[in-house]
């Protein structure tokens, strides 16, 4: 499964969060399978993204969130700061790829979006 994890302010568009899967997407040369957030982000921006993205969303609790973390290749201070996370997409990307995955493409930030790739490659 290949799992492309989103982090996002409250402003951002659905617009933004699809062009930067997409730009992530190409960079590790793979396709998400499915879209994964935060459920405290779940929002219409959100839905919007998936829908056009044609991905299933899934929403990840704080548990599965902060049991990714020693695995996140970058930390956000900021991130930290605002929801208690250091890095949250590529955490919702390695918690909704499976245990056995790791970063494709870590962390990219685009406007108010934040996007990372991960999945359970050989």
């Amino acid at each position: 499964m290949i799992a492309a994890g989103v982090g996002f302010s409250s402003g951002a568009l659905a617009e933004e969060i699809e062009v930067l899967v997409r730009l992530t997407e190409r960079r590790a040369g793979q396709n998400a399978e499915v879209l994964a957030a935060p459920d405290f982000k779940d929002c219409a921006p959100l839905r919007a993204a998936a829908a056009a993205l044609r991905l299933p969303l899934i929403l990840l609790g704080r548990v599965a969130l902060e049991a990714a973390q020693p695995h996140c290749a970058t930390h956000s201070d900021l991130a930290g700061a605002a929801v208690g996370l250091a890095s949250v997409a590529e955490a919702c990307a390695l918690a909704a790829a499976g245990a056995k995955s790791r970063l494709l493409v870590a962390r990219l930030a685009q406007g108010r979006a934040t996007c990372a790739l991960a999945g359970n490659l050989p």
